[in-house]
């Protein structure tokens, strides 16, 4: 990574990986308070045309290399050391389009068996409960032979997760899996009743839900990355119910207050793992301290079953066990 790489990438990315959101914006601009100091009036101009930022209180502006070396109050090569340890979707995006065949290809898509990817698993706390809803994506990145636990994506992309490795592979998008219903056919998420739904910024948290769950029956939401925000809103807003399991960290808070701010009925689980960064984190610690989770009190406060006319509740049939992902 250097410079010229580093300013190619989004800065509304790179804004809201560190938890910033805008006031305000559209096409051409967004506008946030400043990330430097407090204020309560926005002077933080981001320029999306040419990627750039001008901070009004203060008469300063520049690329997203000038941005961080001022956030971090440090050097261009710590500020470069920084950016390696990111994942940001839009420098992704940006290396595929600039090659002309990818650097990886995709050998096999399989139902989960490789014994170490199950022991990965259940370091993380997650049983054969979860196994219906990821794969085993074998794959080769330049001449290495790889496989990871995949989650796919609706545009047919896969979240990766080993115990060495975190990546994505095809197209960065939102996934959605659908709890209450065994039919492949639906397609489109208008084509069945409305329903709850509860959000997740990765899969990992949305695996440890399935885990520790009773009776939910709604879909579920995973993020994938804090820059598909935006389409993530555009989903919720065929929800009546909305169940928040976001991180504990400040993108998650401000995502969290971004969707609140959408959708103020919107309720907040986070309180569940309050002492946690996020809600796998959370089940990896009642697996250590081998707690409960049939009996632990917190567990009750998960969402039940959802159903569509709330003041005319229906008899709760119970679902079965096979779990489909919704396409």
């Amino acid at each position: 990574m250097n410079c010229k790489q580093f300013n190619s990438i989004s800065l509304e990315e790179v804004l809201l990986s560190l938890g910033h959101l805008p006031t305000k914006q559209n096409e051409k601009e967004a506008w946030y308070l400043n990330p430097f100091a407090s204020e309560s009036q926005a002077s933080f101009k981001l320029d999306k045309r040419i990627n750039a930022w001008y901070l009004h209180s203060e008469g300063i502006g520049g690329n997203n290399t000038d941005f961080m070396k001022k956030y971090l109050n440090t050097t261009v090569n710590e500020v470069l050391i920084w950016v390696e340890k990111q994942n940001f979707s839009s420098f992704h995006h940006q290396r595929q389009i600039k090659k002309s065949e990818p650097n990886y290809t995709i050998d096999q898509i399989l139902d989960l068996q490789n014994p170490n990817l199950k022991q990965y698993l259940q370091g993380r706390g997650l049983s054969p409960k979860v196994y219906d809803h990821i794969k085993e994506v074998r794959f080769t990145i330049g001449s290495k032979k790889l496989y990871a636990i995949g989650f796919e994506n609706l545009s047919g992309g896969f979240e990766l997760r080993n115990a060495f490795y975190k990546g994505s592979l095809l197209k960065k998008d939102v996934s959605l899996i659908d709890l209450s219903i065994n039919d492949q056919n639906i397609s489109n998420i208008q084509d069945r009743d409305v329903k709850g739904i509860a959000v997740f910024e990765g899969f990992m948290d949305a695996l440890s839900f399935i885990e520790l769950q009773k009776s939910f029956s709604g879909d579920i939401l995973v993020m994938n990355s804090i820059a598909l925000l935006n389409k993530s809103i555009e989903h919720l807003k065929n929800y009546p119910d909305i169940h928040l399991f976001l991180d504990n960290d400040n993108a998650g808070i401000k995502c969290r207050s971004e969707i609140i701010k959408f959708f103020p009925e919107a309720k907040d689980h986070s309180g569940i793992y309050s002492k946690h960064k996020d809600l796998n984190e959370y089940l990896i610690h009642r697996m250590k301290n081998n707690v409960s989770i049939k009996t632990g009190k917190q567990s009750g406060n998960f969402p039940e079953k959802v159903k569509q006319q709330p003041k005319n509740p229906e008899p709760e049939i119970k679902k079965s066990n096979g779990f489909k992902r919704k396409r």
